[in-house]
């Protein structure tokens, strides 16, 4: 390592002083103007990992769904998955290593993660739209340069792309090829090959309207148009040439406000949907005839996928083990309706997307969402093996062609992480191929009223969860006042956790009206308020 040039450069990416950040499940989030050091130090860090690993690593510019001035970073693993955990404890000492220690930090990084130093190091850089993200990219290529690694920066592209892009890398080209066009190619072959099959496929358009947030997913489905067949017809808003990104718009502005983006103009009973900022969730809503707004979120996005898996999973006849992975935040209705009607397995993790990635990978085929809209299906490599053979040779016409179906699937769907643009394919592929409207989705199963809530705490610490933080451990007396309150009311449940990024507790309730889960959630923060050290004036109702 040569530290000349390290120091030199180090000091063109100076650490503004003071400052502080954590790695988190979103990797580095923080106004654009704070992370130019940060970038630098994760070029560093991805040519340290790409060395340990001896793969090809993935570094993406973005902040998702937070506003146009703030900025991120995350790093991904070599087949696509999120950085692992022992890493994010060296990016976030890397991050806030002052100046003259940061030869220390990467000698010591090396030392605990075995890092060989004379390996070849290979990493694919990603941005999305944001005004300050071509800047910081650069940044990142400076770091891998230092230390003589070798990038791939493919500009503007969707998180879930990178992802993609990433796998293919260190798969030999076995996931696919490591181009936007390999990955167009493989999602609309997939896509074609299922909508064929569809009754009246062919003579019915389909119209799709999608909000994009003003962000790179309107510049990624445009590219990607003319590669869909030709009945599907998708109208794209909020494609970022006039408004800012995420403002008013945008799956995560559409599931907090449980209300349409601004910007697109809805006729009652029309299919709609909306990604995020960085096109890694979506959401999908309507209006009925009366202007009544309906919101289908990831929960009920995993249901129909699971109706749909479990259905052809039965046809060819093999005993492949599925299950959902969820999160506290699932609606009470949709668990009850995997467990109680559909007897799928249910199981309850962690908030994160790495906590239900991980528990998904123990199932033949493990469907997650988290009720934000991302969430992708991972099948095992012993289930994928048996589809395709099976979709080849099985003499049955009915099982064969019930695997071909599995085998389009598993092409259509991004395994690496939810990705808005393959979900919502996935959706539109099963849609056609039941004959459902997006009412008849929507009646699946009622969700239950329910409330979020945030309040204020001096150290959001003093919450410590258990049973996929259904439960409070600390302080003491808060979980037994909490179930007290949760008896009052019927179908009722609520559990609060603390926030990951900032000295607040969210508090989720739910119950059989929305004025008693609204009651509910109110007296749940005001017990948070004094057991656990709130802030300020006591919440309101």
């Amino acid at each position: 390592m040569d530290s000349e040039a390290l120091k030199k450069y180090s000091a063109l990416h100076p650490k503004p002083a003071g400052l502080t950040l954590q790695y988190g499940t979103a990797g580095f989030r923080t106004k654009a103007e704070q992370l130019d050091h940060v970038m630098f130090r994760m070029g560093l860090l991805a040519v340290l990992r790409s060395k340990a690993v001896a793969s090809t690593i993935g570094i993406m510019v973005t902040a998702s769904h937070n506003p146009e001035e703030d900025n991120g970073v995350k790093l991904v693993d070599p087949l696509g998955e999120m950085l692992h955990p022992s890493w994010e404890e060296y990016a976030t000492q890397l991050a806030n290593a002052e100046e003259q220690e940061l030869q220390k930090i990467i000698t010591e990084i090396c030392q605990k993660a075995a890092v060989n130093q004379h390996k070849d190091a290979s990493v694919f850089i990603g941005r999305d739209t944001r005004p300050s993200s071509e800047k910081l990219s650069q940044s990142v290529i400076d770091g891998i340069s230092v230390l003589g690694g070798r990038y791939h920066d493919y500009g503007l592209v969707t998180t879930p792309q990178l992802h993609y892009m990433v796998c293919c890398q260190n798969t030999q080209g076995r996931y696919g090829k490591a181009t936007l066009e390999g990955y167009y190619e493989k999602l609309s072959k997939a896509f074609t090959e299922l909508i064929k099959q569809s009754p009246g496929s062919g003579e019915n358009q389909r119209h799709l309207k999608i909000d994009c947030a003003n962000g790179i997913g309107a510049l990624k489905l445009s590219e990607m148009e003319p590669y869909f067949p030709k009945e599907v017809l998708i109208h794209l808003y909020n494609d970022g040439t006039k408004e800012k990104l995420n403002h008013l718009c945008g799956a995560d502005f559409v599931k907090v406000h449980q209300k349409p983006p601004r910007g697109l103009d809805m006729k009652p009973n029309e299919r709609c949907c909306s990604f995020d900022g960085d096109a890694d969730r979506i959401v999908y809503y309507y209006k009925d005839t009366t202007g009544h707004f309906h919101l289908i979120d990831g929960d009920k996005i995993a249901t129909l996928i699971s109706i749909f898996l479990k259905e052809l999973l039965a046809k060819v006849g093999q005993t492949l083990k599925m299950a959902v992975v969820q999160t506290a935040y699932a609606n009470g209705s949709s668990t009850r309706y995997l467990e109680e009607t559909l007897k799928v397995p249910v199981h309850c993790v962690k908030t994160g997307v790495k906590h239900l990635h991980h528990k998904a990978q123990e199932f033949d085929v493990g469907v997650y969402f988290e009720a934000n809209g991302h969430g992708t299906v991972l099948f095992s490599k012993a289930a994928e093996t048996k589809i395709r053979q099976l979709a080849k040779e099985e003499k049955d016409d009915e099982k064969r062609e019930a695997a071909k179906v599995l085998e389009n699937m598993i092409d259509l769907i991004n395994q690496t992480v939810g990705d808005a643009v393959s979900d919502m394919l996935v959706i539109e592929a099963i849609l056609a191929l039941k004959g459902l409207t997006v009412q008849q989705w929507d009646t699946v199963y009622t969700d239950l009223p329910n409330r979020l809530l945030k309040v204020q705490v001096a150290d959001r610490r003093v919450i410590d969860t258990t049973d996929a933080e259904r439960r409070a451990v600390t302080p003491p007396g808060l979980q037994e006042k909490i179930d007290a309150l949760v008896k009052k009311y019927k179908l009722s449940r609520a559990f609060v956790r603390p926030s990951g990024t900032e000295d607040v507790v969210r508090i989720y309730a739910e119950a059989d009206t929305q004025e008693n889960a609204d009651a509910l959630a109110h007296e749940v923060s005001l017990a948070v308020y004094h057991l656990a050290g709130g802030k300020g004036a006591p919440p309101q109702p």
